[in-house]
């Protein structure tokens, strides 16, 4: 039967409604709910013979077309704050790709490869990663060509934002116009602009293969290292840290990426010592930590440490030659964000090509850096860290007891709607009420005043308020705790924790050949009105060039090598989040 339009009166407006004569009263009421607010219990409809009721037939109504019903009732207590929404909703289909692409759970875009391109796509997807990154490209602008010189037409179009040919003479600018194409589609997209000028800016990238067909495949890390430097050299912005008298401009690698070595280099053989040769103090900027693979390298820890003490031959002053020294770094500066890599392929002079070590060498997912510390960085870092440390066991151990209330509440509820009485406990209830009269019954036989109980009983939720104050409590002293030489570099490490983020990783022999992806792992869910993102599931994106698909973080732990299976390459870590001075979450 079709449906027929009739006219619904309710405190005086007029409500168009197509009644389904094959339906009961209890839809139609559900009907009108979505148009009034008012729940269907508290609706009166008004009809021929009465009221309707939920199980009558509206077939039996005889409803004519145009027919007018009079409904009384107002929307509950629970309802008042229900208001048709200010912005129309919009289904996924209406949407433009852009508008799909920002949605929450959208799926990320992959990249297209545009022959043997892996290396770079797996790269960028890397990077991308890093949202300070994405929003400080954002701002960037070239800088004008120098006075004298003509500059170049399309080069001065990126200066404007407007992308295509002329990003494609400045990198940084190319990158930005690529993220934010990146951003407005979930479809593989051609790096075709950045691509050409990558290889234009360095040509080591436009080799040809050796076959003759195309270009050659490229080291990922040489790749990461080339685009690093050059975002140092011209992404720049406000230093808000800088002290008086400095320059008020930082490069945003320096401020977020790299990181600073304090080195002590001292000639191994005694005589050199015994002649008065003092060691060598220095300091260097690190953009990433090697991990350098040996046959006792078993874990990320051993590599790093090996990493930091390095032989060098040089002439010694005093010995009057060439001699070895030993030169030991210890960090003095840990950035937010820390590349590590895994120093995976060698020379090999026999088969001319870059040979990939195969050891299996495992890493965590959060890094604990502060033993390759200076001891001055150290006494900032440690009293932060333990406190972290302390205050996540506290909240286990409320979770944990939240747990246990719950599972003694739902038992305790399941025995009573089954008659079950526990007869110990009963017993034990019993038992004190009689000691307790007993005491009362002679305190009175003596005439002596009765002892008033001084216990005081506390429901489940007083208790859970007052552990999470004391959880809160520990966080502001936490914040407190961070040395004031760190708490204005907001681009540091303040507790030397690090929690993984993303990962370039490699599959098969050699660094010429063989196949790269990345691994991103997935942010919360992004809120629109306060910009701050949700709690995260612990998923992982894979990026395998324009393919793009959810994976586990177990799968994480199965890219520690030990063959030509997939392995990680790159690691970027981020500094953990610490919570502000009033115990909140950055």
């Amino acid at each position: 039967m079709d449906p027929i339009p009739v006219i619904v009166k309710h405190q005086g407006k007029k409500y168009n409604v197509d009644l389904d004569p094959t339906s009961t009263g209890e839809v139609f009421k559900f009907q009108l709910y979505s148009l009034t607010g008012v729940e269907p219990d508290r609706q009166k409809i008004l009809v021929k013979g009465g009221q309707l009721k939920d199980d009558t037939d509206l077939s039996k109504l005889g409803a004519k077309p145009g027919q007018t019903f009079m409904m009384m009732g107002t929307p509950g207590e629970g309802s008042a704050g229900l208001v048709r929404p200010k912005d129309a909703i919009k289904f996924v289909e209406d949407m433009t790709e852009a508008e799909a692409a920002q949605q929450v759970g959208a799926t990320p875009a992959g990249l297209q490869n545009l022959g043997n391109t892996c290396y770079l796509n797996s790269t960028l997807q890397t990077l991308r990663s890093v949202p300070e990154l994405q929003d400080q490209l954002a701002k960037y602008t070239p800088a004008p060509p120098g006075a004298g010189t003509s500059g170049n037409t399309l080069g001065d179009l990126s200066m404007f934002g407007l992308g295509g040919l002329g990003s494609s003479m400045d990198l940084t600018a190319s990158l930005r116009d690529l993220y934010k194409q990146m951003s407005e589609t979930q479809e593989g997209f051609p790096p075709l602009v950045f691509l050409n000028a990558l290889r234009a800016a360095f040509p080591q990238f436009a080799e040809k293969a050796k076959s003759g067909n195309g270009y050659a495949q490229q080291d990922a890390e040489e790749a990461w290292s080339q685009i690093v430097a050059q975002l140092r050299q011209k992404l720049k912005m406000k230093d808000t840290s800088a002290p008086e008298g400095e320059p008020k401009e930082i490069s945003f690698i320096d401020k977020y990426l790299a990181g600073g070595f304090s080195s002590i280099t001292e000639c191994d053989e005694p005589a050199a010592k015994e002649g008065g040769e003092e060691p060598i103090k220095g300091e260097d900027v690190f953009l990433k930590l090697d991990c350098h693979i040996s046959g006792a390298t078993n874990h990320l820890r051993d590599g790093i440490l090996a990493g930091l003490e390095e032989k060098i031959e040089k002439t010694s002053p005093v010995l009057g030659r060439d001699a070895v020294y030993t030169k030991t770094s210890r960090i003095s500066r840990l950035p937010k964000y820390l590349t590590v890599h895994f120093v995976r392929f060698f020379w090999k002079r026999e088969a001319q090509k870059k040979a990939k070590i195969m050891r299996k060498v495992t890493f965590p997912h959060e890094l604990d850096v502060v033993e390759f510390c200076t001891d001055e960085l150290k006494k900032m870092l440690i009293p932060v860290r333990d406190k972290v440390r302390e205050v996540r066991k506290d909240e286990e151990d409320i979770e944990r007891a939240r747990k246990r209330q719950k599972r003694i509440h739902d038992k305790a509820v399941a025995d009573e709607a089954a008659g079950i009485v526990d007869s110990v406990s009963e017993s034990k209830k019993a038992d004190e009420k009689k000691e307790a009269d007993k005491k009362k019954k002679d305190a009175k036989a003596k005439g002596e005043d009765t002892e008033m109980e001084d216990a005081v009983y506390k429901t489940d939720a007083e208790i859970d308020a007052e552990r999470a104050a004391a959880v809160l409590e520990a966080k502001k002293e936490l914040h407190a705790l961070i040395h004031p030489e760190l708490l204005k570099d907001d681009g540091a490490n303040k507790s030397g924790l690090y929690e993984l983020r993303g990962i370039v990783t490699h599959q098969g022999a050699s660094a010429d050949s063989g196949h790269y992806t990345s691994y991103v792992k997935k942010q919360g869910p992004l809120d629109l009105k306060t910009g701050k993102r949700g709690e995260e599931d612990g998923k992982w994106w894979w990026f395998n060039d324009d393919k793009v698909s959810e994976v586990d973080a177990d799968k994480i732990d199965t890219l520690s090598g030990g063959g030509e299976s997939h392995s990680a390459l790159i690691l970027l870590y981020r500094a953990i989040a610490l919570p502000t001075a009033e115990g909140l979450a950055e």
